[in-house]
């Protein structure tokens, strides 16, 4: 079991701030001679610790406004502000910068390096932060455990289950113990059950780490499991 921090009578001060504020974004994208709305006027904001579910049919730019949050792209127009930072003006370099030290994504698309086992997988974000690689082993270990893989370390991602893959994804997303956790549709390759199953982890993990969520889903039974919801046009 992983010892997550108790939170203080700080966090919980803080749990009344908005960890994650968009204002009339909007986000254009070249499609032939046409400019067309991959995102239009939206308007959110998130308090610290809660969830949030963006509900959504395809192509209302669900994906686009997790890209957006994370600083992956830039709005062609309005604010997004995370932990206060306007993160939609900040320069690339910066951008990276403050999602590496803020935000964890989940992606539908487990997005593990091939060529790394199970372990140097999760490890991977803690050495990339130049963690001592002795304490970036122990704790993704003690991350796999939590997600129910401390027997598959060794092993390569193309030689686990699709739900397997989805939770090493998790933990990865997670050891750095971010404050803003962006997932999306993290279930959507897997079947009921295991999608079921990843979804409670999330939300176990985010809980237990005191972290807020934003997933990105078309699911209405696990959006219900969410403090809030969102419905894109």
């Amino acid at each position: 079991m992983i010892d997550f921090p108790i939170r203080r009578e700080s966090d919980i001060k803080e749990s009344n701030e908005r960890m994650v504020v968009v204002e009339n974004v909007e986000k254009k994208v070249q499609v032939g001679k046409h400019s067309i709305f991959a995102l239009n006027k939206c308007s959110l904001s998130l308090r610290s610790g809660d969830s949030l579910a963006i509900l959504g049919s395809s192509g209302t730019g669900k994906s686009t406004l997790i890209h957006l949050i994370a600083g992956l792209e830039r709005p062609t127009s309005g604010e997004i502000r995370v932990k206060k930072s306007l993160v939609s003006k900040m320069s690339d370099d910066d951008r990276a910068k403050f999602r590496k030290e803020n935000v964890g994504v989940i992606y539908q698309f487990h997005h593990l390096l091939p060529e790394f086992n199970v372990l140097e997988n999760v490890m991977m974000p803690l050495r990339i932060k130049r963690v001592p690689y002795v304490t970036a082993k122990k704790e993704a270990l003690q991350f796999l455990e939590k997600v129910g893989l401390e027997h598959k370390v060794r092993d390569q991602p193309a030689t686990l289950s699709g739900g397997e893959r989805q939770r090493v994804a998790i933990a990865r997303a997670m050891i750095s113990m971010p404050s803003l956790i962006l997932a999306d549709e993290p279930t959507g390759n897997l079947d009921r059950h295991n999608a079921h199953n990843v979804f409670r982890l999330i939300l176990s993990l985010v809980n237990d780490g005191g972290s807020s969520l934003i997933v990105a889903t078309h699911d209405l039974e696990l959006a219900a499991l969410c403090n809030n919801r969102k419905v894109l046009n």
